[in-house]
């Protein structure tokens, strides 16, 4: 069926021809990529008398850690409350599982439950910097679900979540919600009578995740069990919304398994995407890898990550749906892993790069190996050349030119290529107007899609616009050399090892197709068939538009965590530009349908558009209750100087916060004395308790009045010292032990330099004078830890060196935190909180009374100084 002819199909009759493709394709992916299942709330299934999975229960287990017990920081009361409560909801799930075996002897089932707990040390390196972490007396509970037998627990599958929180969030997702998902599925296991594990399942319950992975590093280098682990399953959260991802999956294996899920979600973009670094984020899912060498999935809930490590992670704010479809999805998985089919014994060869294409689309899920995806991808670059080849009609012009089909397509290349530049150029435009001239950076912050309205028109606009600058391009070239180029860049992209390649085979294979089709249902030289349209556009919209989904509902939220430096409006800019250039690929070829004034005037539509979406923008206000702006705020007392100030960051780029700092000095300051602006670096101490995060900080800092109500506080003693000390004058080295004390604070830091030739901490120390951060993360009640070193001391003729440093000495800066003093995660023990808790609660109220309900602020009562050692 052809098309009728142009001079009665103008663009806006052609448009509402498409429209239901174009409104009706995202729309349906919308309703698709977002779907979740129906919440279950009984134990067991009142048809079939089996047990099943409850998210009712799910939830109330994440209820129970988040807001029963609180905000599980390690090394808090709350965090051995929330060990107390792990370790006995393990056990009482023993008990179940041995009563249950009883009745039944001949079921071949065995439920094993330990609380470990150890003392470990270990590199982390994170943002580009060097870390070293140590730790005293942690614990994990671990469960191990068995047929009783050696050769039953010869080969296990590891699923682990953390069930503590981190400093500013009672973690009501992140990661209860994962907890109560595992011990939902050990209750369903145990009681489902015909179940017997072929192969063992150990869950790990580990109890310091967001001290840096210190629970999973406990569990990987010294637990027995960790030898017999063949595969990982991550469990994890960085959002109350939407279906759980798979963003990490590291062996055709385990992807082949997690194909057999209930309602699969992930693909191999997000995979490589997070493996790159651009993320910045980690899982315990890296000690699986560095320490027990095995392969395995990273799952995790990333919709709405705004409340991401915030005071507004509880369980109201999970939606209806998340832990059914996580608990699905996590059963599926270890009932076939834990099975006779399940190809745990054959994963010996530990950790390699993944060389398997997988990708979640319209409820299907694929997977194929690199190996089939580079045939596929050459087949579809010959057919798509020799179908070119066939079907080119020379242009008229080209009897006396000679522009042949080769000449023809290279024209229809630089209009794509003009194209996506211009779109680029235009958004960004816009972003600099936005940021720079209007001062109203990150307006659309507070919903992930409304960057569409504000940067889509002007990329629209540049992308029209650079067609007038261009010669003159049939519609059917451009549709010729869009079909070329996706197949070239899924091939050679293909063959660079990168599986995202696949994105570009699933917008050319049905514009392959639309081409064939064109070609028998139309006259050579006539209009591209807008059926062909149909074909061509609907996977791009499909695909492309659940692509959006994914990359906004990460990046958008992400923009208010990293830094005030990176361009935010920029970054989504052109995330823009380019996610629209995918999912409206044949845009350029429309509009060469027409005459050159029908492109002026799609030029100058979307910038009438861009102009009332500026105005609409620059109305707006970024943050609000739901979409907060992130603060941190520190009371410090100097234990060196007696000094104590009160220190204010921000994480984002968005304007307002110089005022805010400026209105808060002159709110708490001294009277009359402006904040002091800081610059962060490796030797800047300040903010030593969140190294290296501490990087992407935009901080203040100012001096505080010694108002009585704030000073009245139990006494600490914190304390850094040298022992065990000796120099070896002849070998020009001094050997020493740090020993801190740390009565009433957590997460003590140290940071010095020095050039150290050993250590206890790595076997591979710095070969140079160097800056050293240490980050301790230790049980409640646990208050002293120490490592020791050798150090070279430089010698008499280094210059500019302190007397002090050529004396063998090491200056320590040291920073911890009151463990009864963050606010407002110790608000039940706040007349116990320490100087500054007062000060906090102050600075709280003042936030939500004078600022509004747009700030989610981290407040920390801190203890520091500096001492030569």
């Amino acid at each position: 069926m052809s098309s009728p002819p142009r001079s009665r199909w103008g663009p806006l009759r052609s448009l509402l021809y498409l429209s239901p493709l174009i409104i009706g394709a995202p729309y349906y992916a919308y309703t698709l990529h977002y779907a979740l299942p129906t919440p279950i709330t009984e134990l067991v299934n009142p048809v079939t008398l089996l047990p099943q999975l409850s998210e009712t229960q799910i939830l109330s287990y994440a209820r129970q850690l988040s807001e029963d017990i609180g905000y599980r920081t390690v090394g808090t009361r709350e965090h051995a409350l929330g060990d107390e409560w792990m370790i006995n909801e393990a056990t009482v799930l023993k008990k179940q599982c041995d009563e249950i075996v009883k009745v039944s002897p001949g079921r071949k089932l065995e439920c094993e439950v330990w609380r470990q707990e150890g003392d470990g040390s270990h590199r982390f390196d994170m943002m580009g910097k060097r870390l070293y972490k140590t730790y005293r007396a942690l614990s994990n509970t671990i469960v191990r679900l068995s047929d009783g037998t050696e050769e039953g627990k010869a080969n296990a599958v590891l699923v682990n979540s953390h069930v503590d929180s981190t400093l500013p969030s009672p973690g009501a997702s992140d990661d209860a919600l994962s907890v109560g998902v595992m011990l939902e599925c050990i209750r369903v296991l145990v009681s489902t009578p015909d179940w017997e594990p072929k192969h063992a399942i150990i869950f790990l319950f580990n109890n310091a995740e967001e001290s840096l992975q210190d629970g999973s590093h406990l569990y990987s280098t010294q637990h027995h069990t960790a030898k017999t682990v063949r595969a990982a399953i991550n469990l994890e959260a960085a959002g109350t919304t939407g279906p759980e991802l798979l963003f990490q999956a590291t062996s055709e294996q385990m992807i082949q398994a997690y194909s057999r899920v209930p309602r699969p979600f992930g693909t191999i973009l997000a995979n490589e995407i997070f493996s790159s670094g651009i993320m910045l984020s980690d899982t315990d899912f890296r000690q699986f890898e560095l320490y027990l060498n095995v392969t395995g999935l990273d799952m995790a809930v990333v919709g709405n990550s705004y409340l991401y490590h915030t005071r507004l992670d509880i369980v109201e704010n999970i939606e209806p749906g998340v832990a059914q479809h996580m608990a699905e999805n996590t059963m599926a998985l270890l009932q076939y892993l834990s099975s006779s089919e399940s190809p745990l014994p054959t994963l010996t060869t530990g950790y390699t790069k993944p060389t398997t294409v997988f990708f979640h689309t319209l409820d299907y899920f694929f997977v194929y190996s690199f190996s089939t995806a580079q045939k596929l991808y050459t087949a579809l670059l010959v057919a798509s050349l020799i179908l070119v080849k066939f079907t080119f009609v020379p242009p008229a012009p080209a009897v006396k030119q000679g522009r042949g089909v080769i000449a023809e397509n290279f024209r229809g290349v630089l209009a794509l290529g003009a194209a996506f530049v211009g779109a680029l150029v235009g958004a960004n435009i816009i972003a600099v107007v936005m940021a720079k001239g209007l001062n109203k950076g990150m307006s659309w912050f507070s919903a992930e899609f409304s960057c569409l309205l504000l940067y889509g028109p002007p990329a629209l606009a540049g992308a029209f616009g650079s067609q007038l600058l261009i010669p003159r391009v049939r519609e059917q070239t451009v549709f010729t050399s869009l079909l070329v180029s996706h197949a070239f860049f899924a091939c050679s992209i293909q063959f660079l090892g990168i599986g995202s390649a696949a994105v570009f085979f699933l917008s050319g294979l049905p514009i392959f197709v639309a081409l064939v089709v064109n070609a028998l249902i139309t006259k050579p030289g006539d209009d591209v068939s807008l059926w062909s349209y149909v074909i061509a556009q609907f996977s791009p919209l499909t695909v492309g538009a659940q692509m959006v989904f994914s990359i906004m509902d990460v990046f958008v939220p992400l923009t208010g965590r990293i830094g005030e430096d990176a361009p935010a409006d920029h970054i989504i800019a052109s995330i823009v530009a380019v996610t629209g250039a995918y999912t409206l690929p044949l845009a350029v070829a429309f509009i060469h349908r027409f005459p050159p004034r029908i492109i002026l005037r799609a030029t100058i539509i979307p910038a009438i558009l861009t102009t009332v979406a500026i105005a609409v923008f620059a109305a707006r206000e970024p943050f609000d209750f739901m979409h907060p702006k992130r603060i941190f705020i520190l009371h410090t007392e100097n234990i060196t100087s007696q000094e104590q100030h009160l220190h204010v960051a921000a994480a984002d780029a968005a304007p307002g916060f110089h005022p805010l700092a400026h209105d808060l000095a002159e709110e708490f300051g001294l009277p009359g004395v402006k904040p002091t602006y800081n610059v962060i670096d490796d030797w800047n101490g300040d903010w030593d308790i969140v190294y290296p995060f501490s990087n992407f900080l935009t901080p203040y800092k100012m001096d505080i009045p010694v108002k009585p109500e704030y000073i009245a506080a139990p006494e600490h003693d914190f304390v850094v010292s040298a022992v065990n000390d000796t120099i070896d004058a002849a070998a020009g080295t001094r050997t020493f032990t740090i020993e801190v004390r740390h009565p009433g604070i957590i997460w003590t830091a140290v940071a010095f330099d020095a050039h150290v030739l050993q250590w206890q901490l790595d076997n591979n120390p710095p070969d140079e004078y160097a800056r050293h951060h240490i980050k301790e993360g230790s049980f409640y009640g646990h208050d002293t830890w120490s490592s020791t070193f050798t150090i070279k001391i430089p010698s008499p003729s280094s210059s500019d060196v302190p007397q002090e440093v050529l004396d063998g000495k090491v200056k320590i800066n040291f920073m911890g935190i009151h463990e009864k003093a963050m606010w407002p995660g110790k608000i039940a023990e706040k007349l116990d909180g320490g100087r500054g808790m007062k000060l906090l609660e102050d600075v709280d109220g003042w936030l939500k009374s004078e600022k509004g309900g747009r700030f989610d602020a981290t407040l920390l009562g801190c203890v520091g100084g500096v001492t030569w050692i």
